[in-house]
């Protein structure tokens, strides 16, 4: 039997993430991401198409590589303005029983005393619903203005990670037992002292001595997400990561992203098969296959050439704008993100990638394939990428939000259904569980380590 299609709706809070230049679009209302009513209703549609997740992307500073200015980013909404991803959260959980939220944050900003407890509170609120992307960031301009003097080079910020990763697996896991909250009112004990531990860690790079503030909830650690696919990333993802998000263009660049990934998960002794993997992709649907490139036609006369060259150069960490727009790029180290530089040279030796071409391509679907056709064709695409690239599903972009979404959810998803291939009822109290079918991480996963041991 064919597994089960898993989808993630994927967004981030601003007018220009993936599909650049599409804000413009009458269909469009991505200029709403300021309004709650907006999030209440992209859930409520994910939802009704028995979507996993809403996977909410994040960047933590302006996109300014491009001409060494911001000029462009800001005059397509490319990523600037954007909102803090996770204040919508519970909202969205408020008016949903089932979807998901997989939320970007980044271990080079953030404490791991603080994050752990806002993690914790959202699982509280969502009743287990909630997943954690682990970024470690690649802006030269987040650095600027959360702190530092300049970029942490890219390998140092994986070991950083990793002992961020150390610290939140201890307070989630190892600081209070289940049965601490005991709620005795004829004792007058709310919690047993007796039950609840200070982690004491002592690191490079983190000092936390005391007890988590917050009492375990449903699945302490939330799911956990990666998007890395350097070296280094895969090999963090290898150890970490639970499900992962790829962005390529070719079923055979995603195979070998997946056995990347899988081959690291089985060298730091997990179950490869436990991880699950997400492609980047763009739909385009309408009732026949000429009327859905009737619509991509239309969507791509609103794409920006020069605001996605934007996006990916500050992606990249290479000013695309300094190179001819003509010749070939070329595979060099930097401290961006490196599986955006070989998503454009090495993974894909087919193509000759120049600034232009990468400009063009990515105008209505950057960071993966853009399907377009009857719901039968997206269907059948979809199901060829299950096939020939060993994925466990899509995470799927909204270059006109919410209508791309809307469409997916009334038009691909009834044929997915009458395929068997995405389910009509959710199966599972938590996120975790519709992943490895319990609540709590896996013994083969390094959280479990820091396990309160009876």
């Amino acid at each position: 039997m064919s597994k089960r299609i898993r989808l993630n709706g994927l967004r981030q809070s601003t007018v220009g993430h993936t599909a650049i230049g599409l804000w413009r679009h009458p269909d469009s209302r991505a200029h709403e991401y300021r309004e709650l009513a907006h999030w209440t209703e992209v859930a409520r549609i994910l939802e009704r198409g028995t979507f996993d997740t809403l996977f909410v992307a994040d960047a933590l500073g302006p996109l300014d590589t491009y001409q060494g200015k911001v000029d462009v980013a800001l005059r397509d909404g490319v990523q600037t303005p954007t909102d803090d991803p996770l204040l919508p959260i519970s909202a969205m959980a408020a008016v949903t029983e089932h979807l998901g939220f997989a939320v970007t944050v980044s271990t080079t900003y953030e404490q791991p005393y603080g994050f752990a407890r806002k993690m914790t509170t959202l699982d509280h609120l969502t009743k287990g619903r909630i997943g954690w992307n682990i970024v470690t960031s690649a802006l030269e301009s987040a650095a600027r203005n959360l702190g530092l003097d300049r970029q942490i080079p890219h390998d140092e910020r994986y070991a950083q990670a990793e002992e961020f990763m150390e610290v939140v697996y201890k307070l989630w896991e190892g600081s209070w037992r289940d049965d601490a909250v005991v709620r005795s009112v004829e004792d007058g004990v709310f919690v047993d002292p007796s039950r609840v531990r200070p982690v004491r860690h002592e690191g490079e790079y983190y000092k936390v001595r005391d007890i988590a503030l917050s009492e375990p909830s449903v699945q302490r650690t939330p799911v956990l997400f990666q998007a890395g696919t350097s070296r280094a990333g895969s090999a963090f993802a290898g150890r970490h990561a639970e499900g992962v998000f790829l962005s390529t263009y070719e079923t055979a660049g995603a195979r070998r992203l997946v056995t990347q990934v899988k081959d690291a998960a089985r060298a730091a002794g997990r179950d490869p098969e436990s991880l699950k993997f997400f492609p980047i992709t763009t739909v385009v649907v309408a009732e026949t296959d000429a009327e859905a490139r009737a619509k991509y036609a239309d969507y791509a006369s609103y794409a920006s050439w020069e605001g996605s060259l934007a996006r990916w150069s500050a992606l990249m960490q290479i000013d695309l704008s300094a190179l001819d727009p003509d010749k070939p790029l070329e595979y060099v180290d930097t401290d961006g993100i490196r599986g955006m530089v070989e998503l454009f040279t090495t993974l894909d030796p087919t193509r000759t990638w120049t600034p232009r071409a990468i400009g063009e391509f990515v105008g209505v679907g950057g960071g993966g394939p853009v399907l377009v056709g009857s719901p039968a064709t997206v269907a059948d695409e979809l199901e060829r990428w299950m096939d020939d690239a060993d994925v466990d599903g899509f995470n799927i972009a909204d270059p006109v939000a919410p209508a791309g979404h809307r469409d997916f959810v009334d038009l691909v998803v009834p044929e997915l259904r009458r395929r068997g291939r995405v389910w009509s009822e959710y199966e599972g109290e938590t996120l975790r569980e519709r992943f490895t079918g319990a609540a709590r991480v896996r013994e083969d996963h390094p959280a479990h380590v820091h396990k309160w041991a009876e």
